[in-house]
């Protein structure tokens, strides 16, 4: 895996940036604009994404870093169940509900392979 000196090279933070983008453009429309409480609160996981990645590289410790990792990974899985309510709301089709789960799952991975690179560096 190779180094990065900038938060913006790392890839589990350009997919989520990527995906914070299609969720704010799945929110801006129909039914999911208005239910103001589950659109800001899926824009707010996606957005957490980002900016624990971004935070964690930026931090002072590697040990930091995993644990800020960790917490966006698991606003990835915020973001997956999120999109679960908006299926079974209908606000979403099933398709809109495939894309946009499978890129959330996309991101959970790239950033557990960071973790487990970081991890396995050591000392």
């Amino acid at each position: 895996m190779a180094t990065f000196d900038r938060f913006e090279e790392i890839e589990a933070w350009q997919l989520a940036r990527k995906l914070t983008a299609s969720i704010y453009a799945l929110t801006r429309t129909g039914d999911f604009a208005k239910d103001y409480a589950l659109r800001d609160q899926i824009r707010r996981a996606s957005n957490s994404i980002m900016s624990n990645i971004a935070e964690g590289h930026e931090s002072r410790t590697r040990g930091l870093f995993i644990d800020l990792l960790g917490r966006a990974k698991g606003s990835c899985g915020e973001v997956r169940s999120q999109l679960y309510v908006a299926l079974d709301a209908g606000y979403i089709t099933n398709v809109a509900f495939e894309q946009h789960r499978a890129e959330a799952e996309l991101c959970s991975r790239k950033i557990q392979k960071l973790m487990e690179y970081l991890q396995g560096l050591g000392g």
